[in-house]
């Protein structure tokens, strides 16, 4: 749903859904014309497109063995995260009941859905806590305003079973070390580690902190989290960048009592080495955990976007390796994580902070480890200043797609908020433009061995899907050969098992939940008329989505085309070349 200038919310059409009618006529006459071989016009269409893996071309979904042919497409992560802290993104306010928060993560979701991206990042522990059912950790004070107290529901269930309905990966945020994001411990619910174990944790400025050399507070978390991934089908865990705690001026870290108890032990490193090694300790079991666990799974970190200052060359920041004792390069290099997602929070105006030359570091130092680069966008900062305008964001975006012959396969927005609110018409945007095409997340790394193809049988435009192991795919693609191409035109939910094509020859692969695609299995669309887009308006200027065409500069009530994009009239571009009539939709000078 997209927002149109008059403040009306109205479906919108995606052009990547949109087949030109040049192509159902290119269909129609590759049929009439026939199989240079001899075969009758009016047979089915020559399946000449890809490399044919398979037999007994025509199969149903019965169950006998498809025709196949090779077929993919470029794989992108378009992810977002969804903040519960403070309750940034979700729910909009404690105490709402359940029924108000299932509606309004079932709207983020149907944001995201709509915006094109394919996974969310939902923060399911922000304290110590637990925005799901848990025997281990207190339900979370941002959902009801007491932590401890029932919500009267299972948002993390609810939420993974609404996000694969609309075909998106939901990946579990976990904060490992934060505590309590509160320096007052009486918000904490008894049960909480801060009252029944505050041995393991230390206060720190307006925050308690896990100390992360007290083996018996990693032991919990590494608990916490195995329950998680064990009870609920997550398809990814995912840390951020907090691991010691972002420095206070004047403030010291209290970890004095771990740190003597590990050099009484025999412990030789310094302190700063040690409280890397208490990080590397967490990473590695945590990605050995998620093998064991949930193999198909996706394990990794947004770390702070500067490794160190001077790397690259040029750059000045925090020093997130010796402030934070973070090592990323680490964690890449010994293959404790499947991916990154360094916060690159700067617009490409920065110097200092070089966008584009930050983007390349990281990028080459995940291709050198055979790991996956998705990088974090400031999203929230659009429309904030001049230099975070949806240009910039067009221009993040393009910058990692130049990278991914490097392993920059895709991007991760912080956070989901300005696309619920169709911030400077964002979410078109991403619909229309950068994620018109829809797109499957990376494989695991090093995932091997594909699933079996489908079988696909069509009755009219509907097609409808068997596979063995339903319940270990995501997808089923639709691939349409266009020419001597197979272009991916849907992602199905694996849940689903009929979906409605139209004219033409298709195959139809499995993805699963590694990200493996299978062959596609071939099948024959006896009829349907693809969706088709209206005629393009003229350059520059903008469609309403009743309709109605704008000039460029032309304005609405409370909007104004500018240069092809709805901007708000009190930022605008001009005076306004016309004025749209009362009960009219349009303007033109």
């Amino acid at each position: 749903m997209v927002l149109g200038p008059h403040g009306a919310t109205m479906r919108r059409m995606s052009p990547w859904r949109a087949l030109p009618l040049l192509t159902a006529c290119l269909t129609a006459c590759l049929t009439a014309c026939g199989d240079p071989g001899g075969s009758d016009a009016g047979t089915t269409p020559r399946r000449d497109a890809g490399t044919v893996e398979g037999r007994d071309a025509g199969s149903d979904a019965g169950g006998s063995t498809p025709e196949t042919v090779t077929v993919g497409h470029p794989r992108e992560l378009r992810g977002v995260w969804i903040a519960t802290v403070f309750n940034i993104n979700w729910p909009s306010r404690t105490g709402l009941g359940a029924a108000a928060m299932q509606a309004e993560m079932e709207a983020l979701l149907d944001h995201a859905q709509a915006a094109g991206m394919n996974a969310v990042f939902l923060q399911v522990r922000a304290e110590s806590d637990a925005f799901y059912a848990s025997d281990l950790e207190p339900w979370s004070r941002f959902l009801t305003g007491t932590q401890g107290q029932d919500p009267g529901y299972d948002p993390l269930a609810h939420a993974i079973a609404e996000a694969h309905a609309r075909g998106l990966e939901l990946h579990a945020w976990v904060n490992p070390y934060r505590a309590l994001a509160s320096a007052d411990a009486a918000v904490a619910a008894p049960s909480h580690v801060t009252r029944a174990n505050p041995g393991w944790t230390t206060p720190y400025g307006r925050t308690h902190w896990y100390d992360p050399g007290d083996a018996a507070g990693r032991a919990h978390t590494l608990d916490v989290l195995r329950d998680l991934l064990t009870r609920y089908d997550v398809d990814g865990l995912h840390f951020d960048d907090y691991f010691y705690p972002y420095p206070e001026s004047g403030v010291a870290f209290d970890d004095d009592a771990t740190y003597a108890a590990y050099q009484a032990g025999g412990g030789a490193l310094g302190r700063a080495d040690w409280r890397r090694d208490n990080v590397h300790r967490m990473v590695e079991a945590v990605h050995a955990l998620v093998r064991e666990v949930r193999p198909a799974a996706r394990f990794g970190i947004s770390p702070f976007g500067i490794y160190r200052p001077g790397m690259p060359a040029g750059i000045t920041g925090l020093d997130a390796y010796d402030a934070l004792y973070a090592d990323p390069l680490r964690w890449l290099d010994e293959g404790w994580v499947d991916y990154l997602a360094p916060q690159l929070y700067w617009p490409t105006t920065r110097a200092a902070q070089d966008y584009a030359r930050l983007l390349d570091w990281w990028a080459d130092r995940a291709n050198a480890a055979d790991r996956d680069l998705y990088v974090g966008n400031y999203l929230a900062q659009l429309g904030t200043g001049a230099e975070w305008s949806v240009a910039e964001m067009r221009t993040q975006l393009s910058l990692t797609r130049a990278a991914r012959d490097r392993r920059a396969l895709g991007n991760i927005q912080y956070h989901v908020g300005p696309l619920a609110e169709d911030r400077d018409g964002i979410r078109g945007v991403f619909q229309d433009e950068i994620y018109a095409a829809p797109a499957a997340s990376p494989p695991l790394p090093g995932a091997d061995g594909a699933p079996a193809p489908p079988s696909a049988g069509a009755s009219g435009a509907e097609v409808t899907i068997a596979h063995p192991s339903a319940d270990a795919l995501r997808y089923f693609a639709a691939y349409e050969r266009v020419g001597a191409e197979w272009t991916l035109r849907r992602l199905v939910p694996a849940s689903e098992r009929t979906v409605t094509l139209w004219y033409g020859a298709w195959a139809i692969s499995a993805i699963d939940r590694r990200g493996v695609e299978s062959p596609g299995a071939l099948v024959d669309v006896p009829e349907g008329d693809p969706p088709t887009t209206p005629t393009p308006p003229p350059a520059g200027s903008c469609t309403h989505s009743f309709g109605g065409v704008y000039a460029d500069r032309g304005c609405s009530p409370s909007f104004q085309c500018c240069d092809g994009r709805w901007v708000d009239r009190a930022v605008g571009c001009g005076a306004c070349v016309c004025e749209e009539a009362t009960g009219e939709v349009g303007c033109q000078p």
